[in-house]
């Protein structure tokens, strides 16, 4: 057998092309986080400002103004008003002007991203100092010491989206890349939702009563985590029952690739260029992260919008993969496997 034959039985058509596949994505996973995460720049933040009557729409030009659009400013009532925004997450910060006096009040959410939070402090003091005034900074939903840089809620979500979209693999390969009856998808589901359950309530008593890094209510983080679970592997049945063994690769392109860099995690939402910003909040590991952080510092306020998101994805990949299995009759003498 020459070395060309060698080549052809070790390497089929079918394998060339899922290295090609696996090239491709190797390669978008580069341009994805390089692209989203090399160069974070604030770019119209949601800011508040609070001043005197006659000066408030002046202040919110000149801050609308600024070289680069890092601020999309809008004057706020009053003080407290502007607490109560930023707790809702309407906006991420507010300059509160002291009518008498020279210094200034900046009022940040560091649990929302201490990247944006320390952007927000050098963006306001140059601004304040080319006045010849100085800013004093107050954050009214400051992260937790052990939770360095704001980063543990994404990386808690990133640990259930690795375990949704793992386990149904697992679940799909082991019979084949495809369900064979609705019966197996049944089970498949059932045992997912399980999963999900026990993975999410798990998830929480580590990043909680274990390692103390999140703050917040421990079943509404236990909930969430069995929603992004569920909705993440049910995803990844529904591409399996739709591709086969491909549905692996395109869940791996959704959840890893285009959705931890833009999950708003490493660098809040703001600080991202548009495309990532854009896809960012309908993708799995966005919502579930976004959702993380109201429930450990923004008294779980802002989060309806997120969790629909993950429920849509859940129910849709719940519907794919159970009328697919309808289309596939029983197997005949074949035992009942999950």
């Amino acid at each position: 057998m020459t070395f060309v034959d060698e080549v052809k039985n070790a390497v089929t058509p079918r394998a060339a092309l899922l290295v090609i596949g696996v090239l491709g994505l190797q390669l978008l996973f580069i341009a994805s986080y390089v692209g989203a995460l090399h160069k974070p720049k604030p770019t119209d933040v949601a800011f508040g400002v609070v001043a005197p009557q006659q000066m408030s729409q002046q202040l919110v030009d000149r801050l609308d103004d600024l070289p680069g659009g890092p601020l999309d400013p809008r004057t706020v009532s009053s003080a407290a008003e502007a607490r109560d925004q930023i707790m809702n997450r309407e906006i991420d910060g507010a300059l509160i002007v002291a009518p008498e006096g020279r210094t200034d009040t900046l009022l940040v959410a560091s649990g929302g991203g201490t990247a944006l939070t320390t952007a927000l402090e050098r963006i306001l003091s140059e601004a304040d100092a080319s006045q010849q005034r100085a800013v004093r900074t107050v954050d009214v939903a400051p992260a937790s010491d052990e939770d360095f840089n704001g980063l543990s809620s994404f990386y808690l979500v990133v640990g259930w989206c690795v375990g949704g979209y793992l386990c149904a693999s697992i679940l799909a390969i082991s019979a084949g890349a495809k369900p064979a009856n609705q019966q197996r998808a049944l089970i498949r589901t059932g045992t997912m939702a399980l999963y999900s359950i026990v993975g999410g309530i798990g998830g929480a008593i580590v990043i909680g009563p274990i390692l103390g890094a999140l703050p917040g209510s421990f079943w509404g983080l236990a909930g969430l985590g069995a929603l992004v679970v569920f909705a993440v592997g049910m995803t990844t049945l529904a591409l399996q029952a739709l591709t086969g063994i491909v549905g692996i690769g395109l869940a791996v392109l959704i959840i890893v690739i285009a959705g931890n860099p833009s999950a708003g995690g490493a660098f809040p939402l703001p600080m991202l260029p548009d495309f990532w910003r854009t896809i960012g909040p309908a993708l799995p590991p966005g919502a579930g992260t976004w959702v993380a952080r109201s429930i450990a510092y923004f008294q779980g306020n802002a989060v309806t919008g997120p969790l629909l998101v993950l429920s849509a994805w859940a129910v849709v990949g719940t519907a794919v993969t159970l009328l697919l299995s309808m289309r596939r009759r029983p197997e005949k003498g074949a035992a009942l496997t999950s």
